[in-house]
């Protein structure tokens, strides 16, 4: 197995120009785009609300990743993330999202799929090409690069 894999990510959990009433709102579509593509059960969106209420999921630089909780691993079907954009932002506990990733993963997979995120997001210009996305395969080329692509 290659030492950084593609993130399973499905284009069809792809939503560029959303927008959302509030932090709540942005994580519920984050989890629909999940259950979209079959990754999770519906229960699994409450668990994601449920886990930013114990903890903020904000990680900086305009990004959330929210995810479930534990206990709701038996709701997951496959690891799946979703790539949510606010153009115009979301109030998140005081700080600006404009780029929602949720994350649906049996097992330890989110570990390897928080830890993939962080490498493309401590990446200041990835960064920014994530924020700034308008196509969906901008963001498919950033999330699941190719060989061939990583050989240029």
């Amino acid at each position: 197995m290659p030492e950084t894999a593609p993130l399973p990510l499905d284009p069809r959990a792809i939503r560029l120009a959303a927008s959302a009433a509030g932090r709540d709102d942005a994580i519920r579509q984050c989890g629909e785009a999940l259950l979209a593509v079959g990754a999770v059960e519906s229960s699994y969106i409450d668990t994601m609300l449920e886990r930013e209420r114990s903890i903020s999921t904000y990680v900086g630089e305009g990004v959330a990743i929210p995810h479930g909780t534990l206990a709701a691993k038996d709701a997951v079907r496959h690891d799946a993330i979703s790539v949510v954009r606010f153009p115009d932002g979301v109030d998140w506990d005081g700080e600006r999202v404009t780029v929602c990733i949720g994350i649906a993963a049996k097992g330890d997979g989110h570990v390897r799929l928080l830890a993939e995120l962080a490498q493309i997001l401590m990446d200041p210009d990835q960064a920014r090409t994530l924020r700034e996305a308008t196509e969906v395969a901008e963001v498919v080329r950033l999330l699941q690069p190719n060989e061939e692509d990583e050989e240029q």
